[in-house]
């Protein structure tokens, strides 16, 4: 199977396994957690599952909701009050003990958001996304407002990171996140603690988000280019 077919398996079969009717849905960001997007709406519209309410983390996933038919609310709303029963995303790296690392499609303040919401947190992942450490495979993003740029960029290279801002692809200048900050992608040579880091590059000033993320993992699944899904379970403390 093609990458693509692997991200389409991995989201259909999430779906199926996880999300019941009348659940509140945290749903990610990436082309593998969009696969999760669409089977959510193609079972709305068999009536397989009812009253879905959904909790989008960028504008990629709104745009992707809407069009599957998926009602749209946000963590605010009262009816959720801050509280998620599932989120479903996707990652950029994943270790041994089911650490990650997020934000490749800049997104991952909202995502953190969505994670530490939810009573259960699924993640996406085709086999080329596991490593044996964070950092491994790929670089840690870091969200800042643009004004932090050199001073929070110093900062994280005295915590051993290698800094690069990532510049926009079909436009002149750096990306642009959906809350209008700049990402730095931030390389470690040398292996860290996931925790440990996540903390300290949150206490640099000018950082909004980081894409290292230590909160518990509940069900990872992992797709294989011979069309074999694995679904490991945790349960949650």
């Amino acid at each position: 199977m093609d990458t693509d077919e692997v991200k389409r398996l991995l989201g259909t079969q999430a779906v199926d396994t996880l999300v019941k009717s009348g659940m509140r849905l945290g749903l990610g960001t990436g082309s593998t957690a969009v696969h999760a997007v669409y089977r959510v709406g193609e079972l709305l519209r068999e009536g397989t599952l009812r009253e879905i309410v959904a909790v989008p983390t960028s504008f990629q996933t709104v745009v992707a909701c809407r069009q599957a038919g998926i009602s749209l609310t946000n963590l605010n709303d009262p009816a959720v009050n801050g509280r998620l029963d599932l989120a479903i995303d996707g990652a950029d790296e994943v270790d041994p003990q089911w650490n990650l690392i997020k934000g490749g499609g800049a997104a991952m303040l909202v995502e953190k958001l969505v994670a530490q919401a939810s009573r259960e947190y699924c993640i996406l992942v085709d086999s080329s996304k596991l490593s044996s450490r964070l950092g491994e495979r790929s670089p840690a993003p870091v969200e800042i407002v643009p004004e932090a740029l050199v001073p929070a960029s110093r900062r994280i290279e005295a915590l051993g990171g290698r800094v690069t801002l990532r510049m926009a692809a079909k436009k002149a200048g750096p990306v642009i996140s959906d809350h209008g900050d700049f990402v730095l992608d931030v390389t470690f040579p040398d292996p860290f603690d996931p925790r440990k880091m996540e903390a300290e590059i949150m206490m640099i000033a000018g950082v909004t988000a980081n894409g290292i993320f230590t909160y518990p993992v509940s069900d990872l699944f992992v797709g294989y280019e011979d069309g074999r899904v694995e679904h490991k379970h945790k349960e949650q403390a």
